[in-house]
């Protein structure tokens, strides 16, 4: 028999369900460091709307842990139908959060949706209501996460911790990488939504892949029925090769290329293709299941005038709150914030974009980044007046020009010195050494890749680099806008590869260790030290040399690496050093006159 008293709590309880269905529709594995996705039934709107979505409305969802008090705003955006990387649906009422939860246990979260004119780069708390889910509360319990292996989820979050190298929260590794840092063009595909491939504008430039359909596996992501195995492919052959990285431009409207971009057009720059939007997502999310470091070079340089005329204004402000909404969750990640900042090698492609506008920007990346990712940018202009302690940015995203690589050490010994006298340590990474024209040519073109391994890519991490990027010169086959093969430096991935082994298999210290060149005896050759306990040294020709200890006297283990080849360690002549001063590290085992890498430990 029904009471008014038990009727209340029937009709309550019903609320209570009917508002939890509408506020939430849970997505994704309830892990740690796991993308879990909340959809809301919102108005009913569509890309071309008279009253803009992604312009008029924002969404925000503020997650907090119930024990450590830890608390998120994250930023949604419009989702469409809900899945229109398959339906390509340009309407609908699904609006969406993406959340990479930190810690296990109970995460409540409340729900922000407003609407005004301009309201998506509104800060004022004056802003109207919108209904629908505006208020709603909720939560979600998270479990401890499952994955093992290179899957980011199983390390956490990669983060700038104050030092030369990023810093995964989960299992507190540090990160070196290697990889591609070509095609710029990586994103203009003929698969992706879009009339990009069919507008008669650079479409020579749009790319297939078709070369690595072979390396899609089966239980591979693809989206609309088949689409998209061969970039997939692209991103597996990488990983398969032991690389960690992948870059990409995701917007060069005024660029070389111009074909990638996440608007609907080429002209309307405060409307987003939801459904290309959402197959990006679907490669960048495979990539990081693989392993895979996400360089998003946010500009090109010819870009830098586009949106607000190089200033931060509604365009330029809506472009990266939507991609951070969209792709901030991911757990390796650096904002790139212009592929170059004006080009000194073509002074009228220059922009007016000044040390103040870079500051500016780059805090407002950071103040819209829930997760405080990686602030960097490419050189052209240096980066003299963005350093310091009050700068959001973190580190330097280097690019060189000189053909030989011969500039990459002393580049990032300058950029780490620099940074330092400022106040603020910088990760530094090499993401284009080489020049222009030439760079990381094809293995056909050069099957050793000498210059390359010694002064590029050992060159910049015996510098105290935490990684590098591999550009392909324009005067060669796939250059940076036209490769669709990665196999065409199939040779030097094993050769970076080789560089990133030898650092982990051997568990080198590098976040204890400092560049001190001046400790080796051979003009030209790097050393990287923890003076006293460890010491790398690369010798670019081979050859016997001696190593000044200073007063550190003790006891030493001299083994030998072949950076051409990889391996175990081996052993030379002098197979250990005992006092202090200057000491003998004796010959290579083999190959004299060849590259090598010797490392020495205190016993």
């Amino acid at each position: 028999m029904f009471t008014k008293k038990n009727t209340l709590v029937v009709l309550l309880a019903l609320a209570f369900l009917f508002q939890l269905s509408e506020a939430q529709n849970v997505k994704g594995e309830l892990k740690k460091w796991h993308k879990v996705t909340l959809d809301f039934e919102g108005p009913e709107t569509s890309e071309d709307a008279e009253e803009n979505p992604f312009l008029n409305y924002k969404l925000d969802v503020t997650f907090k842990h119930s024990n450590s008090g830890k608390s998120y705003v994250i930023p949604g955006y419009f989702a469409a139908d809900g899945d229109a990387g398959n339906t390509g649906a340009t309407s609908g009422n699904i609006w969406r959060v993406h959340f990479s939860p930190d810690e296990v246990g109970e995460w409540t979260y409340k729900v922000r949706f407003v609407k005004h004119k301009w309201a998506a780069v509104r800060v004022s708390k004056k802003l109207k209501p919108a209904g629908f889910m505006d208020g709603k509360e909720g939560s979600i319990n998270i479990a401890e996460t499952d994955k093992t292996g290179r899957d980011m989820r199983a390390k956490g979050r990669l983060e700038y911790v104050g030092e030369r190298y990023l810093k995964f929260a989960g299992n507190g590794e540090y990160f070196l990488k290697c990889g591609a840092d070509a095609p710029e063009n990586f994103l203009a595909y003929e698969e992706f939504d879009g009339t990009f491939h069919n507008d008669g504008i650079k479409d020579d430039l749009v790319k297939s892949w078709e070369a690595h359909e072979q390396d899609w596996k089966e239980g591979d992501p693809t989206w609309k029925d088949g689409k998209g195995k061969d970039l997939i492919g692209a991103v597996n052959y990488l990983a398969s090769k032991g690389m960690n990285v992948f870059s990409f431009i995701t917007m060069n409207i005024q660029g070389d290329d111009k074909n990638v971009f996440p608007y609907v057009d080429y002209n309307t720059y405060d409307r987003f293709d939801v459904s290309k939007l959402d197959q990006w997502e679907t490669v960048f999310s495979h990539g990081e299941k693989l392993g895979m470091f996400l360089h998003f070079k946010t500009l090109e340089a010819e870009n830098q005038g586009l949106l607000d005329n190089g200033g931060v204004g509604l365009y330029t402000k809506l472009y990266y709150r939507e991609l951070i909404a969209r792709f901030g969750h991911h757990l390796a990640l650096n904002w790139n914030l212009c592929e170059e900042t004006g080009d000194w090698q073509n002074p009228p492609r220059t922009f007016p974009v000044d040390v103040q506008g870079r500051l500016t920007l780059a805090h407002y990346v950071n103040a819209i980044d829930p997760y405080n990712h990686h602030i960097v940018i490419h050189n052209g202009n240096w980066f003299t007046g963005v350093y310091g302690k009050n700068s959001k940015f973190t580190g330097a995203s280097l690019q060189t020009n000189k053909a030989d690589f011969r500039n990459v050490h002393k580049s990032v010994l300058r950029i780490l010195k620099e940074a330092e006298a400022e106040g603020k340590t910088w990760a530094v990474a090499c993401d284009e050494p080489g020049d222009a024209q030439h760079s990381l040519v094809p293995d056909k073109d050069n099957p050793e890749h000498n210059d390359a391994r010694k002064n590029g890519l050992w060159g910049a991490m015996m510098a105290g680099a935490w990684g590098t990027e591999w550009y392909f010169g324009y005067k060669h086959d796939h250059s940076d806008l036209t490769c669709q093969d990665y196999r065409s430096r199939d040779l030097f991935w094993d050769q970076g590869k080789i560089c990133l082994d030898f650092f982990k298999d051997n568990k080198v210290p590098v976040w204890e260790m400092t560049s001190n060149d001046a400790l080796v005896s051979s003009e030209g050759d790097y050393v990287l030290a923890n003076e006293g306990k460890d010491y790398i040294v690369f010798l670019k020709n081979g050859g016997e040399s001696t190593l000044d200890l200073k007063d550190n006297a003790g006891e030493y283990t001299v083994v030998w690496y072949n950076p051409r080849k990889g391996g175990k360690l081996q052993k030379g002549k002098v197979k250990a050093i005992k006092g202090s001063g200057k000491q003998s590290l004796g010959l290579p085992p083999k190959d004299k006159d060849k590259d090598w890498v010797v490392y020495v430990q205190k016993q």
